[in-house]
C-alpha cells in the first residue's frame, strides 16, 4: 500500500467509526417510571457527587474517558517521536 493511500485510508476508518457510534442508544438507567418525581431526600448512602440529585454516578465514564485520553496521548507522542527519527 502506498504511503499516500494511508492518510485516506484511516480518515475512512475514523469517519466510519463514528457514524456507527452515532447510532448507540444513551444509556437512561432509572428506577422511577418515565414523568415520576424524584424524591429529594436520601434513604441510602451517597455514591458520588451527584447521588443527592437523582442524578447518575459518573465516576467510572471520568475514570475511564481520563485513561482513554492518557493512552492516546501516548500514541500521539510516540508518533511524533517516530517521525522524528525517520526523517
Amino acid at each position: 500500500m502506498s504511503a499516500a493511500r494511508r492518510p485516506l485510508l484511516t480518515a475512512t476508518a475514523a469517519g466510519t467509526l463514528l457514524c456507527a457510534l452515532w447510532f448507540v442508544p444513551s444509556a437512561n438507567a432509572s428506577d422511577a417510571a418515565p414523568g415520576a418525581a424524584v424524591r429529594s431526600g436520601s434513604t441510602g448512602p451517597a455514591t458520588g457527587g451527584l447521588a443527592e440529585t437523582g442524578g447518575p454516578d459518573t465516576t467510572a465514564y471520568v475514570l475511564g474517558g481520563t485513561g482513554f485520553l492518557g493512552v492516546g496521548a501516548g500514541f500521539v507522542a510516540l508518533a511524533m517521536r517516530r517521525h522524528g527519527r525517520a526523517s
